[in-house]
């Protein structure tokens, strides 16, 4: 067992990281910038160091600070949690160099599932589906690119190789646009990732965003945990998650996530990671594989009860995987809404301090937060305060419990998302079930 980590990160997860440790008996360090000194974890952890100022490019994506932290408190891992240096190969690499245990995959697994275009190879050769497109980089053959298009058929989206979290992407919908907007998207791919490889893929006009869990202990061992449909979406970012997702084909479920493990055991994964798919009449195509514990794993912990934090710890001490995937019973239907700090009509952030927090309760609620009364949110980080996770046996009575956790939150001093939470968990067309990627965006734009 691992004797003592250093969490890399902040918040809720931060937390959710040290309370997994607590149940482990691994000692704790957390690092933190001068404006989270007053962090919830910062307080309970075993030691705490400061690793730089306020902004995080000085504080915590301060790779030497991170490491030297480690030294001085003698730890034997790091633990990113997700966001920061979570996906960042260098980071992954150099902690392992340093001589401490980096609890995610190898810097090689984490570059080539990084790289789009190597993603997608490696993908189709484990037999995972993939949205038909280029097979590679586009090249200076503007006859060939062309060529490319008219085969997968407009409209197209143009993707940077090295993107992610929404950026780098451009659709084009006729062929007059297509040469100018590769040029465009390279340019900025390059300012934006120092990188501008891009590749074409179709562009899907309505679908969904499902994803699938695995967990993998780099011995020959992976295991799914099922699928999470995250299709409400702003801007590319999840506001709401459900698992398991709703209304999918059964034997594309079933066949997609044995793949997935698959694929894991191909390219020598180890530790949690999430394969993340568009879900469009019947059909599963692959976008990328995020390598790393997702802000909504607690939806996948909830019908599944597996600890998928406490899996993470376990595999980065060298132990095969703590159960196989005959062991693991899907049951129920979770939910999660992210609560953030922020307007809920102009989506502003709104820093300061929380004069009165009230977490919801109740058969079924799960609440991740570091908030207290009392505690000032900074506004240098991202907005994200709490998950509030409610769990049934069924859809209808999840959603019903997440509708009464919303109304008994309480989060005053700040301006927060909840509003916008209420009116999303009592929509019609939602509570069906199966809105596309666009229907968030397409609702906010009619109101």
């Amino acid at each position: 067992m691992l004797d003592k980590i250093v969490i890399a990160n902040r918040g809720e997860i931060a937390l959710r990281v040290l309370r997994a440790c607590k149940e482990l008996g691994i000692k704790t360090v957390a690092v933190h910038s001068k404006a989270d000194k007053d962090l919830m974890h910062v307080h309970l952890a075993d030691e705490s160091v400061c690793i730089g100022p306020n902004s995080p490019v000085e504080s915590y994506l301060n790779i030497p600070a991170i490491i030297s932290a480690a030294e001085v408190t003698d730890a034997t891992a790091i633990h990113p949690g997700y966001g920061f240096l979570s996906e960042n190969a260098d980071f992954a690499e150099q902690v392992e160099r340093s001589g401490f245990n980096f609890i995610g995959p190898s810097a090689d697994v984490i570059r080539l599932m990084g790289d789009k275009v190597s993603a997608i190879a490696a993908m189709k050769q484990a037999g995972v589906p993939t949205v038909p497109g280029s097979d590679g980089p586009l090249t200076s053959d503007t006859e060939r690119t062309l060529e490319i298009a008219r085969r997968i058929g407009y409209p197209v989206i143009i993707k940077a190789s090295g993107g992610g979290g929404g950026r780098g992407m451009r659709v084009v919908h006729e062929e007059s646009e297509l040469l100018n907007g590769i040029s465009l998207t390279k340019s900025e791919a390059k300012a934006a990732f120092n990188n501008d490889v891009v590749y074409l893929e179709k562009f899907l006009q309505n679908p969904r965003h499902v994803e699938f869990q695995v967990l993998a202990d780099g011995q020959g061992g992976a295991i799914h945990l099922g699928d999470r449909d995250c299709s409400l979406q702003r801007r590319h970012q999840k506001v709401i998650e459900e698992a398991p997702a709703p209304y999918i084909d059964e034997d594309a479920r079933a066949t997609v996530a044995a793949a997935c493990t698959r694929a894991c055991i191909e390219i020598g994964y180890q530790g949690a990671g999430t394969f993340e798919f568009l879900y469009e009449d019947g059909r599963f195509y692959f976008i990328e594989m995020n390598t790393r514990v997702q802000v909504e794993h607690p939806v996948t912990e909830m019908i599944s009860g597996v600890d998928i934090v406490k899996e993470q710890l376990l595999i980065a001490s060298g132990q095969p995987l703590s159960i196989t995937q005959d062991d693991v019973v899907l049951q129920g239907h979770a939910f999660e809404c992210r609560i953030n700090a922020e307007d809920p009509t102009t989506f502003m952030p709104s820093p300061g301090k929380v004069s009165q927090f009230h977490a919801p309760g109740g058969n079924g609620v799960r609440v991740d937060s570091h908030l207290y009364n009392g505690y000032t949110v900074p506004p240098y980080y991202d907005s994200l305060i709490a998950k509030l996770v409610t769990f049934g046996p069924d859809r209808e009575t999840a959603l019903k419990r997440m509708r009464n956790a919303l109304d008994e939150a309480v989060i005053e001093g700040i301006r927060t998302n909840i509003p916008l939470h209420q009116e999303l968990v009592r929509d019609t067309n939602f509570e069906k079930g199966g809105v596309n990627i666009h229907y968030l965006e397409s609702k906010l734009a009619e109101d």
